[in-house]
């Protein structure tokens, strides 16, 4: 280990002379004449599967100072594949149509119905009748987009609309800027 890192060492000094290509071609052939092969008699070499028995000569190639069984003898079994986990299901338990409004920046800090502070970002809604944590896919009907958001306050008690949904939902889908949209709202289980 010695001589191949000194070697080294100065084949790193004498980088851009003409002896590098001299000191790493002796560094190879030091190596290989270093390794050494075993084997069988050619008359004795096992058939590729075979298990060797006792006393039968084993093939063994040494590299590095390991000794190591030969490529012929080994037989490797195929990968196998892992499949990815399957996607939980979504199941639609009921789906409605109507107008989307939504709300945020004035109440960002407040109390939601259910309990919790209103946050920017977040993916929630408010409705009037469905259960606080449900999750609802709402879909924009104008321009496909959609957002699964979780029910978390009351309302929107503003005409006929069906949801209220908070600033984050509302920019995810798109409707920020209109103010209200058509939606498509599909509780899931």
């Amino acid at each position: 280990m010695r001589s191949i890192f000194s070697l080294g060492a100065l084949a790193l000094l004498l980088s851009g002379s003409a002896l590098v290509p001299a000191i790493a071609e002796s560094s190879r052939a030091a190596t290989n004449d270093a390794s050494l092969a075993v084997a069988a008699p050619s008359s004795e070499v096992q058939e590729p599967g075979a298990k060797p028995t006792a006393g039968e000569p084993v093939a063994i190639r040494e590299a590095d100072g390991e000794a190591q069984p030969d490529d012929r003898l080994i037989q490797q079994a195929p990968p196998t594949r892992i499949a990815p986990a399957p996607k939980p299901a979504r199941r639609v338990v009921h789906t409605a149509k109507g107008q989307a409004s939504w709300y945020g920046p004035g109440f960002y800090g407040n109390r939601t119905a259910s309990g919790e502070v209103l946050r920017p970002g977040t993916l929630t809604a408010a409705h009037r009748t469905l259960p606080f944590g449900t999750k609802v896919l709402v879909t924009n009907l104008w321009n496909g987009r959609s957002a699964v958001v979780r029910i978390n306050d009351r309302g929107p008690f503003h005409g006929n609309r069906v949801i209220d949904l908070a600033h984050g939902a509302a920019h995810s889908l798109g409707l920020t800027a209109s103010g209200v949209a058509q939606v498509r709202l599909d509780v899931l289980q």
